[in-house]
This record gives C-alpha cells, structure tokens and sequence, in this order.
C-alpha cells in the first residue's frame, strides 16, 4: 500500500528547514506546502503529515502553531515533527517540539516520529558575528534526515500490511 504524504513547512530566514522537507519529500514521496498554501479540507487525503519549521524562541514558528490551532479533530492520523535550530540536544529538542506536539495531540494526531538537526542562525546579536552553525544543515544532516524519513515510511508500511 502506498502511503500518502504531505509535509507542512514554514522555513523563511535560511531555508535550513526546507531543505530538510525536501530531502524527506524525496523519501516519503510527499508534497511539500507553506502553511497557507493547505486547505483543511485537503488534509483528509492524506496517510501522513509532517509538520515543520525553524524554532524561535525555545518554539516552532508562530504560522506553523497558528495553522495548528486550525486544524480540524482527527482520529489517529498519523504525523511527523521537525525543526531545525541553532542549539541541539535530546531535552532541548524535546521542549522546543512540545508545544506543535501537544496542538497537535489534542486534534487527535499521533506523532510517528521526531527529527531536528543544527540550522544556520543570524538570528538578533549572532548576525553581528556571522552567525552559527554556517553550512548547516550539512550532508550528515541531510543524510540523517533520509535515514528518519526511511524508517517513518519502513515503520507504517508495516502497520498497514
């Protein structure tokens, strides 16, 4: 069975998280849309939503919460969460995706899966210094983001067999 899948991503100051969404729409054979390019009604044609975006502020970028807030109550659609940042770590990334995956759960999604990686920031002060992590997300990224985005697609063709 082929499983349908749409990726939902806000990326405007680098493009880091784009080029994640990219690399997963290569994988996951997905159509990739802005949050105001989806139409709610649109979602229903889908077995999978990724939802994605730079973090801001310890947070997903407000039009990808905002389009969050949007959304219709499903019953166990399965999704998918990511984010680029400039400062990674198991715990940060965990509280920097909890408020898109508590939206998220409370519309009745289930997360399948989690993905973040470094992203070039110039965000406030760091542009007076050239920035952090520049070259990222890098090739080791991206290559981390085809492993996810194989095992995202491994893990539910089994559940749908």
């Amino acid at each position: 069975m082929d499983i349908k899948c749409l990726i939902i991503v806000y990326s405007y100051h680098h493009n880091n998280t784009a080029k994640i969404a990219d690399v997963f729409s290569k994988i996951l054979n997905a159509l990739v849309k802005a949050p105001d390019q989806v139409t709610l009604e649109e979602l229903q044609e889908y077995d999978l939503i990724g939802f994605g975006s730079g973090i801001d502020s310890g947070r997903h970028y407000k039009p990808l919460l905002d389009f969050a807030d949007r959304l219709p109550e499903t019953n166990k659609k399965s999704s998918f969460i990511f984010s680029t940042s400039g400062v990674q770590g198991k715990a940060k990334v965990a509280k920097d995706h909890s408020l898109l995956r508590q939206k998220l759960q409370l519309k009745g999604y289930i997360i399948a899966g989690e993905f973040s990686c470094k992203g070039y920031n110039t965000n406030h002060f760091l542009k007076y210094f050239g920035g952090m992590n520049k070259g990222k997300p890098d090739s080791e990224d991206l290559k981390h983001a085809e492993e996810f985005a194989s095992n995202l697609l491994k893990e539910l063709t089994l559940k749908t067999i």
